[in-house]
């Protein structure tokens, strides 16, 4: 892709002669070194990987987690990876099912949401973490079976021709009761996973209410990013995204006529995450899994995939207030897995 050309010679010569290898995305990451805290571990501070490791892997973020397994393939010449690529819940499921057939194919579990995490979790397949890899997380985001890899928080992008930020509110459900044109996508992942947080932070009533207010003036898209080109082209006012569409959105077209703004303390900004957790013994998917939250991965995900490291010390991508000046609701992630009642409500109500 020709955003990605991002082989700039000057990173490259910079990064071989200080010893790197040349492969992506490890090489290309000497200009952040300097913004980074000594708490984020190196790729050049882990063991080499050998022998052989499954890795199921869900869709996401257009080929950029491909190429860092590329990246540590190329790193790794002893190390044979195999990938088993799918629709997040659908491995999760399958996982829990191989599971009560007394059959383990994968040694590791990368998901796009933390929802499928927590499924796995939840069924007693998860080894525990070390606790080198918990701590090397921020706080609030350290769990003892699995490690997030990197957040999209949720976010009301807004159209500045139309709205002002201060006219929208502080609170999600607020929205319900608004006069805004409101964009959203109710079938796509993400947003489920956001009426599942509702759903157990504000409880069923209140979720079924704001899901009819919200239905009475809503334009439905097919994804996320529709819903952030709906309301760039002043479709609709304001939408329901995370938050990496916009960022995406205005790096192509940085006059885009599309900003963000954050509810407080809601699911309307919860920080939601993709993850990673060990399902086999063994000293090589702990490794692994290290290898995906050093600053040259987390660094590389922030720049390209406009996705938040959850490694201290990793800066956020640009456009986007650091997690400390935004204010997302207290929840355990692995919550989200039961997507079922969220389903039968969204039906109930006309949504789905």
């Amino acid at each position: 892709m020709q955003r990605r050309a991002f082989l700039r010679s000057a990173c490259l010569n910079s990064f071989a002669a200080a010893g790197a290898l040349g492969a992506l995305p490890f090489s290309v990451f000497a200009s952040d070194v300097a913004g980074v805290r000594p708490d984020a571990v190196s790729v050049d501070q882990l063991p080499p990987l050998e022998g052989d490791l499954t890795l199921y892997l869900g869709r996401g973020e257009g080929g950029l987690y491909e190429n860092v397994l590329d990246a540590i393939r190329k790193r790794n010449p002893k190390f044979n990876l195999q990938v088993r690529r799918g629709v997040t819940a659908a491995l999760a499921n399958t996982i829990v099912a191989e599971s009560k057939a007394g059959v383990r194919r994968a040694d590791v579990f990368w998901a796009v949401d933390s929802g499928a995490i927590g499924l796995v979790a939840d069924a007693g397949l998860a080894r525990p973490l070390p606790a080198d890899i918990t701590e090397a997380l921020r706080p609030g985001f350290q769990y003892p079976q699995w490690a997030p890899v990197t957040g999209r928080i949720r976010t009301i992008p807004y159209n500045t021709e139309r709205v002002t930020r201060a006219q929208i509110p502080d609170s999600v459900m607020a929205l319900a009761d608004s006069d805004f044109s409101i964009g959203w996508a109710p079938a796509y992942a993400s947003f489920q996973s956001f009426v599942t947080a509702m759903r157990l932070l504000e409880g069923e009533k209140a979720t079924a209410d704001w899901l009819r207010g919200v239905n009475q003036r809503a334009k439905s898209y097919a994804g996320e990013l529709g819903v952030v080109m709906g309301v760039e082209r002043g479709e609709v006012d304001i939408g329901f995204a995370n938050h990496y569409y916009t960022l995406r959105l205005k790096a192509g077209k940085p006059d885009a006529n599309v900003d963000l703004a954050f509810t407080k303390n809601d699911a309307g900004c919860l920080v939601n995450a993709s993850g990673i957790l060990a399902l086999s013994e063994g000293d090589l998917p702990i490794n692994f899994i290290r290898y995906l939250l050093t600053r040259e991965v987390q660094s590389y995900l922030a720049r390209e995939a406009y996705e938040i490291p959850l490694v201290n010390g990793v800066q956020p991508p640009q456009g986007l207030p650091p997690l400390s000046e935004i204010s997302p609701p207290k929840l355990d992630l692995t919550k989200l897995a039961d997507l079922r009642p969220t389903l039968n409500l969204m039906r109930r109500t006309g949504v789905l």
